[in-house]
């Protein structure tokens, strides 16, 4: 089970694109509200699951593809 995600996997999940993007900068936003710093960078696109699952308000399941 994956333990970080991406835009692209909550595309997959099928949430729209921008909606996934804005997901992405809120979990970032609030990891370094809870004193992770380094998730202060534009480039940084992985966000903790746990994160996104508190955002969402429900449990996420995502599949590891063969490369990932």
């Amino acid at each position: 089970m994956k333990e970080l995600i991406t835009k692209d996997d909550l595309i997959q999940i099928g949430y729209p694109k921008y909606t996934s993007i804005r997901i992405i900068r809120q979990a970032k936003q609030m990891m370094v509200q809870q004193g992770y710093p380094f998730y202060n960078n534009k480039r940084l696109g992985r966000v903790p699951k746990m994160t996104v699952e508190s955002i969402l308000g429900c449990e996420l399941e995502l599949e590891e593809d063969s490369h990932g």
